[in-house]
């Protein structure tokens, strides 16, 4: 250190010393180059009825994924990610509660007819956030509720762009064609509207319309992107492919090797395209939270129009693993380390309490049933935030416990694909129901369910019955006629 011409050697280095110091005060009070701020946004990007083995990076084939694998290359792709059920309408209300859909009195797939829905008391994950200064919107399948006031704008979201539920219920044949036989099942159902809001804009009338909705969806999406770039917003995007009846625009008919379920793979992987180009293009890409996941496995009845689970058991509809483990990438720059692989139990019960804490939104009082992740997001050694899971089916049946790597599925009636032949062109097959026996299985060494072991390990299998007998206690079932002691009614619809 040289002295300052004109000032004695010591307030030369006190000078020093405090334009040093003013500068380590500046660098360390903002964020480092790289690190995202404390508060993302968030987007959620649910398919319906895509299999754990649908997208590439997880051996999807006969088709590309490039975006889908991108994002599994630039954040966290998960190898034990749950649904909380195998179906629509339970699977989602988890997603948005953080709780066990039969906590809330829902189960199943509801019917644009039913007098049942989404209790508008129940905190989402849209409601927290908008209290926490979020802009917060919606696009694609609702299935909560089927007319106002129990759609989306009404549970937390400034706006809505979709499908009350799914788009299979519409008064079409298999084919694509009108039902006008009234003895038909599927005569019954309305029109399938297109609502913005609480109001139809459009209806879905024929295949080609369904062949829309792909780009319906994305397009607005990267506009809403667009419109809050300078907010915190979080975005909730629920595809309603790759749900039967499939379809695709002209742009990606006949450009897979997989028929048309991969050329309606191919273009959902060009929607998340489309969303990661618009985040960049707006600066935004580095403060962002993206979750690509499923609401439940395959409709494999529907053979060649369904996907696959990897080598899982069974899939959409029961609590094999097949119906219930689904793909999930989680990217942000910055947290998540890229190219990472969690392999700790994680479900879409804990996105709610996980997103409430990176945004500093408040938890709803009553009680949830998922968990903070974010210490696998952050690749924490030894992170293992839920050790267990419990797979209910039905009204309120309880068909399975999982803890660590083990699995007790419990005596329950389930349906099988395994005993006919899959369904061709859009068409379903035959499917059976079976009664499932008391089996432990080791979900490390056999994620497809296909030995044994209780003989082995009884004191593995006394565990998990406690663990079984804890959730009766607590959430009821139906098969061993044991009440529900903490679940809150669903809303009724006058």
């Amino acid at each position: 250190m040289f002295p300052i011409k004109g000032c004695p050697w010591r307030l030369s280095c006190l000078l020093l010393f405090f334009l040093f110091c003013n500068h380590v005060v500046v660098a360390g009070g903002s964020p480092k180059k790289g690190a995202p701020p404390k508060r993302p946004n968030i987007i959620i990007i649910f398919m319906d009825d895509m299999g754990y083995g649908d997208p590439e990076c997880y051996s999807g084939y006969g088709y590309h994924t490039p975006n889908i694998n991108r994002l599994a290359a630039g954040g966290m792709r998960f190898t034990n990610f749950y649904a909380a059920q195998a179906v629509c309408t339970a699977s989602r209300a988890a997603l948005l509660t953080g709780c066990y859909p039969n906590r809330l009195g829902l189960h199943g797939a509801l019917m644009p007819w039913d007098k049942t829905a989404l209790n508008p008391k129940e905190t989402t994950i849209a409601r927290a956030l908008k209290q926490a200064g979020y802009h917060t919107g919606m696009i694609g399948k609702w299935h909560l509720g089927s007319r106002a006031p129990y759609l989306p704008i009404h549970y937390g979201f400034d706006e809505y762009l979709g499908l009350p539920y799914s788009n299979d219920m519409w008064p079409m044949d298999y084919d694509g064609n009108p039902v006008t036989d009234t003895s038909d099942w599927k005569s019954r159902y309305p029109p399938l509207p297109l609502l913005k809001g609480d109001s139809a804009v459009r209806y879905i009338r024929n295949l080609g319309d369904q062949g829309q909705l792909t780009g319906i969806y994305t397009k607005r999406a990267c506009d809403f992107i667009r419109e809050n770039k300078s907010h915190p917003f979080f975005l909730y995007l629920a595809h309603s492919m790759v749900h039967v009846p499939i379809a695709a625009s002209p742009a990606f008919l006949g450009k897979s090797k997989r028929g048309l379920f991969g050329d309606v793979m191919m273009e959902v992987d060009w929607s998340v395209g489309e969303v990661m180009r618009t985040l960049k293009e707006n600066s935004l890409e580095k403060n962002t939270l993206v979750i690509f996941t499923s609401d439940n496995g395959p409709w494999l009845s529907f053979g060649d129009h369904a996907g696959n689970t990897g080598g899982l058991r069974e899939g959409k509809g029961t609590s094999w693993e097949g119906g219930q483990r689904e793909p999930c990438i989680m990217r942000w720059p910055g947290m998540i380390p890229a190219g990472t692989v969690c392999n700790q139990i994680a479900a879409t019960l804990d996105l709610f309490p996980t997103i409430a804490g990176f945004c500093g939104a408040a938890l709803p009082a009553a009680k949830i049933d998922g968990v903070d992740i974010s210490s696998l997001l952050k690749n924490e050694p030894g992170a293992n935030p839920r050790n267990e899971l419990v797979y209910y089916y039905r009204n309120n049946s309880l068909e399975g416990v999982r803890r660590g790597p083990w699995k007790l599925t419990v005596p329950h009636p389930s349906q099988t694909y395994k005993l006919y032949a899959p369904g061709h062109g859009g068409h379903p097959g035959k499917t059976a129901e079976v009664n499932v026996p008391m089996a432990l299985y080791d979900l490390s060494t056999d994620p497809g369910e296909t030995e044994d072991l209780q003989s082995l390990h009884p004191e593995i299998v006394s565990e998990l019955q406690a663990l079984a007998q804890k959730y009766r206690d607590e959430l009821g079932d139906d098969i061993t006629h044991t009440p529900c002691k903490e679940c809150r009614p669903a809303a009724k619809i006058e």
